[in-house]
Order: structure tokens, then sequence, then C-alpha cells
């Protein structure tokens, strides 16, 4: 039987229900645990955390919404993560973490094999847990990271915190998503980011909604679009004083490269499957030939 899911909201956990989720941890049977917003005893999260650690098919854990409320349960976790070899994904969001327990948790997710989201939304981190936050976006040529981060609603982090994470998205050879709405960035710290972006070769959706910025940033915005070519592909600018010209030049901008992208992919995959095609000099005019069949690319899906 393929692995499930168990998706729990809001609700207060009884100990007949624990130990229904702890069972189907231990016998591989969850693919996917979310406790989001749930009420249960420190007992119980413990036991939560050993089955999470014992568990082989456990791929995402969403633990949002204050599960995670004290130092103590930031240890379990910890320890459950350094155990769990499978969860890819990891929510915390809305969780009272602070630098403190970040620096708890980060050994288990630093060596963890498998992880490559995390949300760290509203956990109210600041410039020392972002630095943390960096040593999980590896620079080119080193170990795996990250492939999405999210940093919503983090108002403790100083612009000095942001430059640093900048840095570290600039040089990171994995990160695909950087949510970083709803925090009080500014254009100062919108400019450190178009460099970022205008570096990465990976990243594919910045969300900025509500950060502070102004025609400024989204003309620096607009420059690197329009000027240096980037994987970028989608750029969440709502809730800002930006002009809705502005947004449209840039939305414009990078829908243009995405379909410049994809008719590339499609020559490629053309030429792939029609080995008739031939280019005999540089110089010379290349012509397809195809029946249109099998142009489409094979998406790759994260779960």
């Amino acid at each position: 039987m393929l692995p499930g899911s168990i998706q729990i909201s809001g609700e207060t956990l009884s100990g007949a229900e624990i130990r229904d989720i702890c069972e189907s941890l231990r016998e591989n049977s969850v693919r996917l645990l979310s406790l989001r917003g749930c009420q249960l005893s420190e007992r119980d999260f413990g036991h939560v955390c050993r089955g999470a650690a014992e568990s082989r098919s456990l791929a995402q854990l969403n633990l949002n919404l204050g599960i995670v409320s004290n130092i103590n349960r930031v240890k379990q976790l910890a320890e459950a993560l350094k155990s769990n070899r499978s969860v890819q994904s990891l929510f915390l969001h809305g969780s009272p973490l602070t630098d403190a327990g970040l620096a708890l948790l980060n050994p288990a997710l630093s060596i963890h094999p498998s992880l490559v989201a995390l949300d760290l939304g509203d956990c109210m981190l600041g410039d020392e847990g972002i630095n943390l936050i960096c040593g999980l976006l590896p620079p080119d040529g080193a170990k795996s990271g990250l492939k999405e981060l999210t940093l919503s609603a983090n108002p403790g982090v100083t612009s000095k915190g942001w430059g640093r994470l900048a840095i570290a998205v600039a040089h990171s050879s994995q990160l695909r998503v950087l949510n970083l709405d709803y925090n009080p960035l500014g254009d100062q710290v919108a400019g450190m980011l178009a460099v970022a972006v205008a570096s990465s070769r990976t990243l594919e959706v910045l969300d900025l909604e509500g950060t502070g910025l102004t025609n400024q940033s989204a003309q620096t915005l607009l420059d690197m679009v329009e000027n240096y070519p980037t994987a970028l592909r989608t750029l969440i600018l709502a809730e800002n004083n930006i002009s809705p010209e502005l947004q449209q030049q840039i939305s414009d901008l990078l829908s243009e490269g995405e379909e410049e992208e994809e008719t590339e992919a499609r020559e490629v995959t053309a030429r792939e499957k029609n080995p008739w095609i031939c280019q005999n000099t540089p110089s010379s005019q290349m012509v397809l030939m195809t029946s249109g069949l099998g142009d489409s690319l094979l998406a790759e899906t994260e779960m």
C-alpha cells in the first residue's frame, strides 16, 4: 500500500489519536503529516517526534502555528530529525522559535540528507538566525542544500542580516524558491536582492509582497530582468508602493524569457528526435523538420 497522509488542523488531539498517528509513522504508511495549529501535551508531542524519527516514509512534516512552542519541543524535534532520513519538507511557520531555538535545531537541519524545503516564516528570528540559515545554502561545489526557503514575517532581521542572506543566495547552487513577504525590507535590501538574483543560476521564484518597496526598487529589478539573463520566472511585488506600470513591465519581461526558453527547449527536443536534421556548417541555416509529436518537456515535480 502506498503511503498516505494525515492532515488535522486546529484540534485538541486525544491520546488515542496520537497513538494512531505514531503507529502509522512506525508502519511507514504516512508520507505527509500535518498537525497545523493542533493542541497536544508535552508527552504526546514527544511520542510524535519519536514516531517521526523511526519513519522511513515521512516526506512532509507540517507543525505550523505554534506546535513547537517551547525549547523542550525544539530539542525533541531536533533529536527526531537526527534519526530521520526521509523528511524532505519541514514547516514551522508561526512557531516562537527565536534565534536560540534555531541554534538548537540547526545542527540537525545541517546534516539531514533529504531536507530541501524549509518554512521558518513568523518564527521571531533575528540576524543570528539568518546567519545559521545561510549555512543551509551551501555555495556551488559544496553539499546539496535547500531548494525552497520561506522566511516571511520575521521583522526582527535587520538589513545586515538580509545582506548576509543575499550573499548566500547569490552563491547557492540549489535554491529555487525564496519567500520574504511581509518583512520590512525597503529599497536598500531590495537592491542587494537584485544583485543576488542576477548572480543566481537557480532562483526561479522570489516573493517580495508587502516588503516596503517603492518605484526605486522596481526600477532596479526591472533593469536586472531586462539586462541580465537569470533563472527568475516569478517575482511577486503586490502590496508595495510600486506603480502598476512598472509591475506590468517586469511581469512582461519575465514572461518573454520563459517563452524563449520553452521555444529553445522544443527545438532541442525536435533535433534529438529527428536525426535527419542536419547543420552542415556554422554559417548554414538550420531547418527543423518535425511531425509535431512529443514536443512537451517532462516537468520535474517535487512533493
